[in-house]
């Protein structure tokens, strides 16, 4: 089957969304819509840009080619509602490609041919009135870090390591900026990968 993702923008290689280096997929798109969520502008039904499967394994293989990527974090909207995340995540997982997922669904809800083929999972929605100001890239409290294979369970420290502000410039055919950047007084920003 041929799918289509309907992706807001892609990261080539990153260090600011999960351990190692990686690249980032933003999926446009959201049935959950948190309060307060840190990337209202996904929660739109639109086309963003329209990428097939073969495509995004392509900048896969070319990220990993070229940056030294060790994996894919899957962020949103609500990466879930692409048909077609399992196959995406089966043939990464054949690649050795480790796979991120953060969703606003719980674990519990999603489908096994998805959990069989991703390695950890930030779980639940986004609670600003449970702010988790002790875990990287972690919204709320109530979110559950879970390992589903052992390829992160020694590198879940990377969640808690102490907070420093920091932020990254990709500059490719769009300007990608991530990380926790604060829009007034910005740190010295550092280049990686």
């Amino acid at each position: 089957m041929n799918y289509n993702f309907n992706i807001a923008a892609i990261n080539q290689c990153t260090e600011s969304e999960g351990p190692f280096k990686r690249l980032a997929i933003w999926f446009q798109g959201c049935n959950i819509q948190c309060k307060e969520c840190c990337n209202p502008e996904l929660f739109i039904f639109k086309k963003a840009n329209f990428v097939s499967l073969e495509e995004l394994i392509e900048i896969v293989i070319e990220a990993k080619r070229k940056y030294k990527i060790e994996g894919v974090t899957y962020l949103g909207g609500e990466p879930t509602l692409q048909i077609g995340l399992s196959e995406l995540s089966k043939r990464l997982k054949k690649l050795d490609i480790g796979i991120l997922l953060f969703t606003g669904n719980l674990y519990e809800d999603l489908p096994n041919e998805l959990i069989d083929n991703v390695d950890l999972v930030v779980d639940g929605k986004f609670k600003k009135d449970n702010l988790d100001n002790k875990r990287n890239l972690i919204g709320s409290k109530n979110q559950r870090l879970i390992c589903v294979s052992e390829r992160y369970k020694n590198d879940i420290g990377w969640f808690y390591l102490p907070r420093v502000k920091n932020g990254e410039i990709n500059l490719s055919n769009d300007l990608i900026i991530t990380g926790d950047v604060i829009l007034n007084n910005l740190p010295t920003l550092q280049a990686h990968c």
